[in-house]
């Protein structure tokens, strides 16, 4: 029996004829049927972008505004609970771009009533303001200083009536350290209007009192603590003698 051979057979010839039919396209069918109902209806028509005003440069970045600072007052003289209040003010308080208002209080001379008060102020006042101010621009010398003189015998209102005549944010006072004795008299006392004395932790502190109760602003008195302990006691109207470890 003779085998006939049969021709090679392949799947891989056999090749489907398939058309292929493209479908139209639908982002630009759909851009054109916006942009004809636009024509039709102006009211469905995209407002333009906002031209560029003059005076403006495209891509450029708003600038930010400016930081309004505060207004702190330092009731300054020559004792050391002053320069103490001044130091933790200029490191613990003051930013940047705050104003920081030196005041002094002294008395005026009543034997020269008719004359004017600022030709009574003794010129070493001025020129130991002139050395805070300095001071403070060596140590902080991107803040403003300013400097202002008040008279009075009383310094309590006196310095009250300064700090809201500048509309000050905040007062910071220098505090002595007071006995029990004395903390428990003025507890007693502490209805009463308390004015006189000394200032700026001078023998005054009936002063610092009056300031922290009456003051229209914050008022902070500051006491330096022993150099064994360091840190600040700090007193507000709220709080007496927080430990300010710093």
């Amino acid at each position: 029996m003779v085998r006939t051979r049969m021709p090679n057979f392949c799947l891989n010839r056999i090749r489907p004829h398939v058309h292929q039919i493209r479908s139209p396209p639908i982002i630009q069918t759909t851009k054109n049927n916006i942009i004809n109902e636009e024509k039709n209806n102006p009211s469905l028509a995209m407002p333009a972008p906002p031209s560029v005003q003059e005076g403006e440069v495209a891509g450029d970045v708003a600038k930010p505004t400016p930081l309004i600072g505060r207004k702190i007052m330092i009731l300054v003289d020559s004792s050391v609970e002053a320069k103490n209040a001044l130091q933790w003010a200029l490191t613990h308080t003051v930013q940047s771009h705050d104003v920081l208002v030196l005041l002094y209080v002294t008395k005026p001379n009543s034997s020269k009533q008719d004359e004017d008060p600022k030709k009574e102020i003794n010129p070493r006042i001025f020129e130991f303001l002139a050395s805070i101010k300095n001071t403070c621009k060596l140590k902080r010398p991107e803040v403003q200083v300013e400097v202002t003189v008040a008279q009075g015998k009383e310094k309590g209102p006196i310095i009250v009536n300064e700090a809201k005549k500048h509309d000050v944010a905040l007062l910071v006072l220098g505090q002595k350290k007071r006995s029990m004795t004395w903390r428990l008299i003025m507890m007693w006392a502490s209805n009463r209007v308390v004015s006189g004395g000394g200032g700026g932790g001078k023998g005054g502190g009936g002063v610092v009192e009056y300031c922290i109760q009456n003051a229209s602003c914050m008022a902070i008195a500051v006491r330096r603590k022993s150099k064994k302990l360091g840190g600040y006691l700090i007193t507000t109207k709220r709080q007496k003698d927080f430990w300010l470890l710093a």
